[in-house]
């Protein structure tokens, strides 16, 4: 056996390694469930491409009683979500995924369309953000009931638009959030954004940081890894602090999931104090799990802290 194809190069677990021939092992987040008719929730699923040479399609969900020729069209809110792993691992269509659209669409009664964006380290950064603000290009195109999917032309509310996303696709949704207040979005009007335990960083130490991060190198070295361009820890999509539009979040409402024990705990509560402080005229809160590690929610969906963070965000959504 050539050794190239054994010798490791760049090993970064829990997510992945690459080899000296360029191959890459992906550890986790590599099972795919198929789109279906949940019947726990009543929540049917389908795949959709938008953009077949970019490879960039999504997994749409809606709830059963909206999607039936029946009743009368009613219009209902639509969370467009962005999934985490790092920026490396991990799919829509990746079980806890699904089984966390399922609950969420079900809980808060909304369509929900799942972005599928081109991952590191065979497509570096940017290419996530531009994947999915192209996603949300596509989606904006059914708001004047003429786009190419039947479900958002008949059932999504334009005028009522929350993005959302956990880890890297917190990071992900967050940067969208700037785009939006930034080039807008024909057509849509976002009303939130919810982020759970976000994927920021930057040099300085904050909070407890310094005493309690168990590998404060990994923040940073697969920061580097999946963004070869970038500038460091400081980066502007890294570090929020250091991004000079930040103030030009697109909504005026977000709400902020950490976990105590997660050691991006203090990078949401920073995110906090520096959106309020950046001139943006708009409500953030922060909501902490006692005795949680970072996205447990996924590894422990039934959980009672698992079900009150779906309820805090299907209230968010559906908030007068």
């Amino acid at each position: 056996m050539d050794s190239s194809s054994t010798e490791v190069v760049i090993d970064l677990p829990p997510f992945i390694r690459v080899y000296k021939d360029g191959h890459v092992d992906r550890l986790i987040g590599t099972d795919v469930v198929p789109p279906s008719l949940d019947p726990t929730t009543n929540v049917e699923s389908k795949d959709v491409v938008i953009s077949k040479d970019q490879d960039i399609s999504a997994r749409l969900f809606i709830p059963k009683q909206n999607n039936n020729n029946d009743v009368p069209n009613k219009k209902i809110p639509l969370l467009v979500y962005f999934h985490g792993g790092g920026f490396v691992v991990e799919t829509p269509f990746s079980p806890p995924y699904h089984k966390f659209m399922n609950s969420i669409v079900s809980k808060a009664n909304v369509i929900g369309v799942s972005v599928h964006y081109r991952r590191a380290p065979e497509h570096p950064l940017p290419i996530a953000y531009e994947d999915s603000w192209h996603a949300l290009k596509w989606v904006a195109s059914h708001f004047d009931g003429n786009g190419s999917d039947e479900w958002l032309n008949k059932y999504a509310d334009f005028e009522k638009v929350f993005f959302a996303g956990d880890s890297a696709g917190a990071n992900i949704a967050h940067q969208m959030s700037i785009r939006v207040g930034v080039e807008g979005l024909r057509g849509v009007k976002l009303e939130g954004v919810a982020l759970v335990h976000s994927f920021f960083w930057g040099v300085e130490r904050i909070g407890d940081e310094a005493v309690r991060v168990k590998d404060e190198g990994l923040a940073e070295k697969l920061w580097r890894f999946i963004c070869p361009g970038t500038s460091g820890s400081d980066d502007p999509l890294l570090n929020p602090a250091k991004d000079p539009n930040l103030g030009r979040v697109g909504c005026k409402r977000v709400l902020v999931f950490v976990a105590e024990k997660d050691s991006l705990k203090d990078r949401g509560w920073y995110y906090k104090e520096v959106l309020e402080k950046s001139g943006w005229s708009g409500a953030v809160e922060v909501v902490e799990d006692k005795e949680e590690d970072h996205v447990f929610h996924l590894f422990k969906p039934d959980c009672e802290k698992a079900l009150s963070l779906l309820d805090r965000i299907a209230s968010f959504i559906n908030q007068n």
